[in-house]
Formats: structure tokens, sequence, C-alpha cells
């Protein structure tokens, strides 16, 4: 029999290439393109009075330099605002080429192309520009104050401004017993992929058409926004995302400008072209995310039920918004977490700063609501002197109230509606995992040695899925093997694994025959993308439903061969086979050669489909009604919603006495993405994510100063933890399908970095006996505020 596949821990098929130095990246390519380099702006908010490229046309290798007034009218227009909303009503978005003025450090003011990168940015430092310094707003309450405009022409520096309620939570506040406000931060961040962006173009003038490499999140929707601005046919556009060393969604934002000026110029010159990111770069011109200030205000009851939450803030979304709300409405909806509120106003302000634009960052606006919920919480825990869990407890949504529709509107303009999931099973499960109630024990063993332990822990959910919908092609060839492909790309979440699995499992063929393509327009053309935890459970399912057909069209073909009813037949071991009589049975890539009927011959396997080789129906077509030759499918899954998945992390930590240093004792996790199709892979997603979490509670943040400069844009400065600073993790798994999809499963690529802020600050707060109100925080930061309140050692929350 052939061993089930789905839900197997199966090792990644990927790795071995990879880890042989075999991957091929972007800068992999092109080794005889021209290179770009791209002069950008050193000020934070300025306008250009004049450009003087005379001393860079002396630089030997030098190609073309192009201004913004060298472009042709389609690129002089503003790059698109991709997710449009009501609420927004005062988008803006940059130009490929600044236009007269510059809105943050870092942004493109013109492009320089030379034989090779070393020549481009000599001709780059040898190009003067005049500018008029113009006042930098930066921060978030800076924005609001308005003082200053980032554009002149939004005198309030609000973008958007949105309310969305359930029941009355300013009365429910007023009723309560109970009652708190209180103010968090979260800073800035980045994603910092280990492979930064990159763009290489060649253009084929004899056949008019371009071929765009690109370390992309969204090879199909790049295409479009190509020959948009290109004015090309789409069919002359072929958009391929190679290996990508990381996106973490920076990556799906899109078109950068690279993105358009690098094809564009291979058209002009007729010469490839590439451009390729530098450290620096990155850190100054791709995209962030992250900053938010809120404010809470909660009413609750003598056992800790939250009659009402009032939630307003502020999200800064830097100098433009071409990615639109989507970060502060998940913000806004995903804060809800696992309880049950009757009473929630949210009402946030997306204003503009001088600043890197913000577009989702792994996590994409969760993190920030799962700080300010969690924080609620504890608050309301440490209020009454009741346990952290208990709490938590008394506000579950019970499984028997699922699904749960809440009456918010959700990201993808659809109801707010958990599927499944059993909140109080995560909270025991996680309860024994990291044995909080044996913790006060080991609190006095600790203090008796003069140490300062904690425990902390916090609660999600997750809106995985977003649709509108992904496809996927199956095909079954003649010489055995079955080709799978997909729209959406790869940035190293195993991908052609759990797509093998699924396409192995349905057609009983072996893992190993099965080969998976991603993110290359030319073997599937229409896709959205890879973000929002959605690639297993979009294309994973659109993959399923292809696999359906194929499985359906090979018994058919099958039950004909074999004079067999299909009800009879199965797929096994490469093979259709009868039932109970397996020796009775037609290899797959026979019926492969079968489902198409031939004239020729061109081999000897060939030979059983041509005209003559077997008797037919003379009456009957070949390639009968509603079919098609090929053992192969298209199939697309589109959801009516999201799907939600969920989970809980703890965390021990131990502060230092004497510098404050906090490190990471233990950490658990229990996990809830419904069905699991590779337990190996979920836990690697996990992991990744709980390690960028650590990071940003207690490393990464972008310093900027009053006047709009990054402070610490390099790995210098801007710190991520080592493998040294990353916990080991102890992960168990709750699965609840979800009934949305024929797979069952929700998503799991973002689910490590959510809680992790909250559940380290609930730690640290819990040894220290200081409220934690922002994050990151730092051992400094720490000790500064324990010198302005000294605790003993085992002080800590009740």
């Amino acid at each position: 029999m052939t061993t089930r596949m789905v839900g197997a821990p199966v090792a990644r098929s990927e790795d071995p290439r990879l880890l042989r130095g075999e991957g091929r990246f972007l800068d992999d390519l092109g080794h005889d393109a021209y290179q770009v380099a791209i002069l950008r702006s050193p000020h934070a908010h300025a306008r250009i009075l004049d450009i003087d490229v005379t001393d860079a046309l002396e630089v030997d290798g030098l190609i073309a330099i192009h201004t913004f007034e060298d472009l042709p009218p389609r690129l002089q227009q503003p790059m698109p605002l991709l997710i449009p909303h009501p609420a927004l009503t005062a988008g803006r978005t940059q130009y490929v080429l600044a236009d007269g003025e510059v809105n943050h450090v870092g942004e493109a003011i013109l492009m320089v192309v030379a034989t090779d990168r070393y020549a481009a940015e000599d001709a780059v430092e040898r190009i003067t520009v005049d500018y008029e310094v113009l006042p930098a707003v930066v921060g978030p309450e800076n924005a609001l104050a308005a003082a200053q405009f980032v554009h002149e022409e939004i005198p309030d520096n609000v973008a958007a401004h949105l309310q969305q309620t359930i029941g009355d939570a300013p009365r429910a506040i007023a009723a309560a017993p109970h009652t708190l406000e209180f103010r968090l931060d979260i800073e800035r961040s980045a994603s910092t992929p280990m492979e930064t962006r990159g763009t290489y173009a060649r253009w084929d003038a004899d056949d008019r058409r371009l071929r765009l490499y690109t370390s992309t999140q969204a090879p199909t929707s790049v295409r479009a926004a190509v020959a948009s601005f290109l004015e090309l046919p789409l069919a002359q556009v072929e958009c391929i995302a190679p290996d990508i060393g990381g996106g973490f969604g920076v990556k799906i934002m899109h078109p950068w400008p690279e993105e358009i000026l690098v094809p564009w110029v291979a058209r002009e010159l007729g010469h490839d072209i590439k451009f390729v990111e530098d450290r620096r770069e990155h850190f100054i011109s791709s995209n962030h995310e992250r900053a938010q200030v809120q404010w809470i205000t909660v009413g609750f009851d003598d056992a800790g039920r939250v009659l009402g939450l009032d939630v307003r803030f502020i999200h800064d979304h830097g100098a433009y918004i071409p990615y639109g709300l989507i970060v502060p409405i998940i913000t806004s909806t995903q804060l809800i977490g696992p309880y049950k509120l009757e009473n929630y106003r949210v009402t946030f302000d997306s204003v503009y700063t001088n600043t890197v634009p913000v577009t989702p960052y792994r996590g994409a606006g969760r993190p920030q609501g799962c700080f300010a919920m969690e924080r609620t919480i504890d608050r309301i825990a440490r209020h009454l002197g009741l346990d952290r869990t208990q709490v938590r407890g008394v506000n579950f949504l019970q499984p028997e109230e699922l699904p749960y529709d809440f009456g918010l509107t959700f990201q993808d303009g659809r109801p707010y509606c958990y599927d499944s999931g059993d909140f109080p099973a995560s909270l025991a499960m996680l309860k024994t995992l990291i044995d909080w109630d044996g913790f006060e024990q080991r609190r006095a063993a600790a203090a008796a040695q003069g140490r300062i332990i904690g425990i902390g822990m916090a609660a999600y959910v997750e809106g995985t899925g977003v649709g509108p919908y992904e496809g996927g092609h199956v095909l079954v060839e003649p010489g055995g093997k079955v080709q799978v492909a997909t729209g959406l790309s790869t940035q190293g979440q195993g991908h052609q694994t759990a797509f093998a699995q699924i396409v192995a499992d349905q057609l009983g063929v072996a893992f190993e025959d099965v080969e998976v393509v991603t993110g290359d327009t030319r073997r599937f053309q229409y896709a959205v993308g890879t973000f929002a935890s959605r690639a297993a459970v979009m294309s994973g399912n659109a993959i399923h439903l292809a696999a359906v057909k194929v499985r359906e069209k090979a018994l058919k073909l099958a039950s004909d061969a074999l004079e067999v009813d299909v009800e009879d037949l199965e797929l096994a071991e490469g093979r259709v086979r009868v039932v109970g009589s397996p020796d009775t049975s037609i290899d797959l890539k026979v019926l492969a050669t079968l489902s198409n009927p031939l004239r020729y011959a061109f081999d000897d396997s060939a030979r059983i489909a041509t005209q003559f080789a077997t008797p037919a129906d003379p009456d009957a077509p070949p390639v009968g009604d509603d079919e098609a030759p090929g053992l192969e499918a298209t199939d697309y899954y589109s959801p009516v919603r999201s799907t939600f998945a969920n989970g809980m992390h703890a965390v021990e930590v131990e502060i230092d006495p004497e510098t404050s240093d906090i490190r990471i004792l233990d950490y658990a996790v229990v996990h809830d993405c419904g069905n699991l199709l590779n337990p190996t892979i979920v836990k690697g997603q996990v992991l990744g994510g709980v390690a960028q979490g650590v990071g940003g509670a207690l490393y990464e943040r972008m310093a900027y100063d009053d006047h709009g400069q990054l402070q610490n844009a390099s790995f210098m400065d801007f710190l991520i933890p080592y493998a040294t600073e990353v916990p080991a993790v102890r992960i168990d798994h709750l699965e609840t399908p979800s009934p949305l999809n024929p797979l069952g499963i929700k998503g799991a690529g973002e689910a490590g970095v959510i809680p992790t802020s909250a559940a380290i600050a609930a730690a640290i707060e819990d040894a220290t006996g200081i409220v934690i109100d922002a994050m990151p925080i730092s051992p400094s930061q720490l000790h500064e505020r324990r010198l302005a309140r000294p605790v003993t050692a085992g002080e800590g929350t009740p």
C-alpha cells in the first residue's frame, strides 16, 4: 500500500539542493548584465532644486543616467495604490524617481546604469544635488499634531480615519464595576531578510518579449504592473521569482521602483539590466512596519470578564501608503483574540511621517493587536489579584459558539468570523507544557538563590488564507513524473514538499515523482501572492482540487481500458488497480499516454495512443465532449472568507539583578492550524516566527532622530537575535479542522511572531513588578526603570 503522505513529517525535498550551494538566487543571474545604482535622498524632507551630473559623465563604464524628467509619460505617473479603501481619503504613493520633492531618507532620485556596479556607484558619488531642506515630521503623535506637513495638500497628515464597533463600548465601560485606562507603544521594525531586493530584466527585441526575474512574493502581480507601466501586452511579459532568501512581507510590496525602471531600461538599451539592493539601501528604502501608539479603556467585573473595550490608536504608515490600510485594519480586528467581546469600539488614524513607508512585515498588525489585548488581560488580572490564566478563561469564546461572527469587517472585506478552535483546550495544554501551576515553587527556589524569574503568556487568533483565490495545475507525464505548478512564490516555506505530499496522496504516486514549480508566470499565469499565512490554504487546496480532477480522469480512463467499474478501482504505487485484485492494473504513465489520442508515434510507448493501435467506437470522437487531451487539470480555490488559526505562548525569563539582562529560560507554544499537512514544516514556521518575535520584543527597533535620520541603518547598530538569544521552543499542536476548505487546514506562517512581545512583556513584568507598556525593551531601559523603582528578588505579579 502507498503510505499516506499528508500529515507525515516528511523531510523537505528542497533542502539538499540549497545546502549544496545549488540555489539560484537573483544575484546568481545576469553576470553579463549592465548594473544599476540609485542615488537616494540624504534628507527626510526636501525640494530638489538642481541635479548636476557633469562630473559623473567622466566615469569609465557609464552607460546612462536617468532622472524623473527622462522618463516617458507613463513612468511619470504615481505608483499604484494597491488596496484602495473607502476610508482612505488622502492616499499618496511615490514616483519611480522623485518628482521635485523627497519625503524620506532613501527615496530614489535618479538611476545610473553602468557596465558594472562599481562604475555605477562611482558615478552616483560624483552627482551633485541641490536641496531646499524642509521640516521633517517624525513620530505618529507629531504627525497628528500637524505642526508640519508631509504633503502640503494634506494639512492634517491623516490619510485615513476608521472606526468599527460591536455593541456600545462607552456605555458598557461607564456601567462596569472596574475600569482601567492606559497607553501602550510598539516601535518601528523591519523584515531584514538575508537576501535584499533585486531585479534582473532581459528584453528580446526580435520577439518583443520581456523576461523579468525579481525577488518578489507576488510575481504575477509584478508582471501585471510591469506590463501596465511599459504599455506591453500581458502575453509579452514573463515574471519569474527565483530562489528567494527570505521575504517576511517586505517583498509582497510591489511594484518597487526598480521593478519598473530595470525592465524599462533593458528595453530602451536592448541589453540585460540588473539591480541588487545593498544592505544600507534596504534599511532606508525598503518598507518597515509595527509603529503604533495605543490608548486602551476597559471595563470589567469582579471575575475579570471584559464588559466593554475601547481602543484608539495612531498608525504610522510613513511617507506614502501604497499598501492601503491593511496593517491597521488587521490590528483593529485581530486585537480581539480568542475572547468574546460584546461591546468593543476601535478607532484609528493612519498618518504620514517623513520616514520609510510601512507595509506588512510578518505578523502584519497582529503583534500590535495582540500586545494591546494581552496587556489588557494582564492588567485586569493584576488589578483584581487573580491568576492571569483564570481571567483569560472567563473571557474565552467556547468551542460550541464557533463559528462566531463578530460583526466586524476583516482585511479581505469579508465578515470577521472565526471558523474553528478550542481555546480552553489550548490553554489547558499550554499550562501543562510550561508547568504554569508549578511556577511559584520555581520562583521561590530561584529567589532563595538571589535570582529573579518571571512567567508570562499570551493568546492570539490569526486570520489566514485570505482570498481572493489561488490556482493549481497537475500534469501526469507519459514518463510517469507528475508536474505541479502554482502561481504564488516561495521564500523558504517548504511549498515543494507540502504540495507534493497533497498530490502524492491523491494520485497514489511516490512523493519523489512529484515535481513542484512556484512563482513562474510561464507555468501558471494567474495568482495573488504569498502573504498572510495563505499559501497552504489557498494553493494547497487549489492543487488538491486539481489533483482530484486528475484522479477522476485517471479512474475513468482505467475503467475503459480494464473494462471495470470506476467504483472497483483504486490508485496506489503509481498504478490504477482493481480493488482486491492488484495484479489487474494499469500504470498511471500509460494512462497519461492514452489520455492524448495521437496521430504520430514518436516513441514505442506512444504507439498505444495512435489511431490504429486499439479498436475504437467509430461513432464517438477521440476526445469526448467536455474532455481535453492529457492527464492533467487546473483548478482554483476561492474561499468565502478567511480561516482563523490560533495559539498560545508561554515564556519564563530571568532578570539579572545587577545588569537587568533579560534571559529566556523556557518557551512553550500550543498551536492550532487545523489539519497538519507536515508537522515538521509547521514546527519550522513556528520556530522561525518565535525567533523574529524575540527580536521584536528585545532587540529590533528602527531609531529615527527628530530630523528623520535613521540612526541604526546597519547590522552593527540594528540588533537582531543570534542563535544564542533564541530559546529552545517546545511545541504542541491542537488540530481543529477548518470547515471552510477541503483539506481542513489553516495557515501557520505568522503564528510564531504574533504573541511573542506580549508574552515576554508579561514575564518581565511578573519578574520585576514593573509595568511593561512598550516594546521592544532593552536591558538598559529595564535597568533605568528598576533603579527608579527597586524590587527585591522574587518580587513580581500576584
